[in-house]
């Protein structure tokens, strides 16, 4: 099973998200998370530092500059989803990355606390 770390740059970038407001309270994230295509013109447009900063977990192992770099992707490259955070929550629990679920939750915690969810 790959491993992963947190991404700071990740972090920064959703948290300056939240402060500014830049978020979707109520989404279908199966909907709403970039698809291939997506993923590709982000990438064409903005390159990989960019792309990078919108995913929270960082597979150790694999080279920067590759899709397989980078995972749990929590907005549309524009706003950050609350169902993309929930689901990174569920998805790093479930599979026992720890430190990446912990980040998630955090995030999700301010998010919460910025939009008046109680």
């Amino acid at each position: 099973m790959a491993r992963y770390e947190v991404n700071p740059d990740a972090v920064e970038l959703i948290r300056s998200k939240i402060a500014a407001r830049q978020y979707v309270l109520d989404s279908d994230w199966g909907g709403s998370q970039p698809d291939a295509e997506a993923e590709n013109a982000f990438l064409e447009r903005h390159g990989w530092d960019a792309y990078a900063a919108w995913h929270l977990g960082l597979t150790v192992g694999a080279n920067d500059g590759t899709k397989a770099r980078y995972a749990f992707v929590v907005g549309d490259f524009r706003r950050v989803h609350r169902s993309g955070l929930i689901a990174c929550v569920y998805r790093a629990s479930e599979w026992r990355h720890k430190a990446v679920e912990r980040a998630a939750h955090d995030l999700l915690q301010d998010l919460d606390e910025r939009a008046g969810i109680s």
